[in-house]
């Protein structure tokens, strides 16, 4: 799949993935399902979901650093600011050979255009906040939420997962 196929697939992504609701209950199940799946597979990220400027579940798995924490902090940045995930974002620009900060003029030490920060878009309300995975490769970062919506959502990660690099 090419850049402007992945473009178009996360845009789809973020349409289909919408939550009835974004409560303490929500966050809890969904952090709780990022959580088991990385434990399960051996993966050292940390994980946080919140509603803009409130976290609702935080997790660091073993093998995580405090240089995940700050890549939390500025993928989640990158959604509240464009209510996007960081991976679009960081597709558009890429696709355009720009940095956040050549596109946006925002300095990169506060936004990262990297996957794995996901906008929590709630029926009828809008982008409310962002589930964020640091630890994995970027596509492996953005996927591992999708799958864990998916699986929350009750949607079929097959139809909605991007295609192998």
């Amino acid at each position: 799949m090419g850049l402007s196929e992945d473009i178009e697939h996360v845009a789809m992504q973020e349409r289909e993935l919408v939550l009835p609701r974004l409560d303490a209950q929500t966050a809890w199940e969904l952090g709780s399902r990022l959580r088991a799946m990385a434990a399960e597979r051996g993966l050292p990220v940390v994980i946080d979901v919140r509603r803009f400027e409130q976290p609702l579940f935080y997790a660091a798995l073993e093998g995580t650093t405090p240089d995940n924490v700050e890549w939390v902090r500025r993928k989640c940045n990158v959604v509240a600011r464009f209510h996007r995930s960081s991976y679009a974002i960081g597709l558009r620009d890429k696709s355009k050979n720009e940095t956040i900060y050549e596109s946006q003029g925002l300095p990169m030490a506060d936004y990262a255009t990297h996957g794995g920060s996901f906008p929590l878009a709630v029926a009828g309300a809008g982008v409310v906040g962002c589930v964020t995975v640091s630890g994995l490769p970027q596509r492996k970062d953005h996927e591992l939420v999708v799958e864990a919506l998916c699986g929350l959502l009750g949607r079929d990660y097959a139809a909605l997962r991007l295609a192998a690099e």
